[in-house]
């Protein structure tokens, strides 16, 4: 399966309104659209891409191109909210790529200018300083107290354990496959089979850096579908495995049935902040993204409590420039809004600086995954949209499909450009 092959669901010509309400078109509002029409022409004056507005207006330097099929439904939705009209625009159906441009290779120029570190903005300062405009905070129904964590986790890892297992590797690992030398090839080489092998060899590099052996005592706090934790109990250690999503918490304790280590692991739907008892390690993998900022500092100190003397943490984290997130920490973004409520990714430096001030542990960088997840991404996207048929199946319309190809493209091309990475970082106490 080619990076070029086609999403099954391509437009979406029916009004998507009523099932979902947040893409119904905004008002039209003549100031906002010449804003937006501005600033179109703006970020397109050196992008290496092509953005045709209709059949008169094209704007860029040529390369990977869009086309807007309803180019004032596309300004309004831009001049309306500056942080997911965009991505919006996208779910409506107003544009797409050209025929033959893969998305994220279309996403790619506009991450690129925000990993550049002479730029790292889409627009000139001058009409940076409007973009409070349009720009939204974020809701105050997304806190990550105990109830609101545990509503913000379902609405997406709850969705459906069938679409995850669609797309998903048979491990059911969702964080960055190691690929090693490979996560530098061609991303139109990245095969589905050789996913599972990478997401074996990142769970192992994880429990190595950790120093799991037959004994240990090991907590897995955000444990997904329980692969890390199957997969240290295969190594003769006693796990206990957290999460807060219900659904995603009984597919586990199965899996871990299956694989004949249900009396080594133990499944709870417990808060990280309710957790009691000392382990030699502590593993939590990708899950400080939806921690929220405000609870940072709670989440290490659990950390530290939980560990015994001598033990060892292993965090592995989706992080962004240190600049970038304290310039949008406060915005409410498109992945906020439609994959990851009450999230934010943080950076490598304000994880040094929490772990300083709040607690005993120093964290330490053991490796480096950005290029890998890119790819993790790529093989991803390309197995939704062969599997989208059997996912429609299930109840999930084009909209979603829409929202999903987005959201892994949209990723991808932040992986891609350095504007995200991934890091596996190693705790310990100072």
């Amino acid at each position: 399966m080619t990076d070029l092959m086609p999403p099954v669901h391509r437009r979406v010509h029916q009004p998507v309104a009523e099932t979902w309400p947040t893409l119904a078109r905004p008002r039209s509002n003549p100031v906002r659209r010449y804003g937006a029409a501005t600033a179109i022409k703006l970020i397109a004056k050196d992008l290496p891409a092509t953005i045709h507005l209709d059949s008169n207006r094209s704007y860029g330097l040529g390369g990977p191109a869009m086309r807007v099929h309803r180019t004032s439904a596309f300004l309004d939705r831009l001049g309306h909210d500056a942080g997911s009209g965009f991505g919006e625009a996208y779910l409506a159906g107003d544009w797409d790529p050209e025929p033959g441009t893969d998305l994220a290779d279309l996403l790619v120029p506009f991450a690129e200018r925000f990993s550049n570190e002479e730029t790292r903005h889409l627009l000139p300062k001058w009409a940076q300083s409007l973009r409070w405009l349009v720009t939204r905070s974020q809701p105050g129904d997304q806190e990550n107290d105990r109830a609101g964590a545990r509503e913000n986790i379902s609405r997406h890892y709850d969705l459906s354990n069938a679409m995850f297992a669609e797309f998903l590797d048979p491990t059911l690992t969702y964080s960055a496959a190691y690929f090693g030398d490979a996560a530098h090839s061609d991303l139109a080489t990245a095969s589905y089979d050789e996913l599972t092998d990478a997401q074996l060899r990142k769970l192992d590099s994880i429990l190595d850096a950790a120093g799991i052996v037959s004994g240990s005592r090991v907590l897995d706090i955000g444990c997904g579908w329980a692969s890390l934790a199957i997969r240290a109990a295969q190594r003769g250690a006693w796990v206990t495995a957290i999460t807060i999503a219900s659904q995603q918490a009984l597919l586990a304790q199965r899996r871990i049935a299956d694989a004949g280590v249900g009396d080594r692991v133990q499944v709870a739907l417990r808060d990280y902040r309710d957790q009691i008892g000392e382990f030699d390690a502590v593993l939590s993998v990708e899950m400080i993204e939806a921690v929220g900022e405000k609870y940072w500092p709670v989440y290490f100190e659990a950390i530290e409590r939980r560990l015994a003397p001598g033990g060892v943490a292993v965090v592995q984290a989706i992080v962004m420039p240190h600049e970038r997130m304290l310039a949008t920490r406060n915005t409410f973004t498109w992945v906020q809004k439609y994959i990851f409520p009450g999230g934010l990714i943080p950076s490598i430096k304000v994880i040094e600086d929490v772990t300083a001030q709040h607690t005993g542990l120093r964290a330490d960088v053991v490796r480096h995954l950005g290029a890998d997840y890119a790819r993790t991404l790529r093989v991803w996207r390309n197995r939704f949209v062969e599997r989208w048929p059997a996912i429609s199946a299930l109840g999930f319309d084009d909209t979603f499909g829409r929202m999903w190809e987005f959201y892994l493209a949209y990723s991808e091309a932040g992986f891609r450009t350095g504007y995200l990475d991934d890091v596996q970082l190693r705790l310990t106490r100072r």
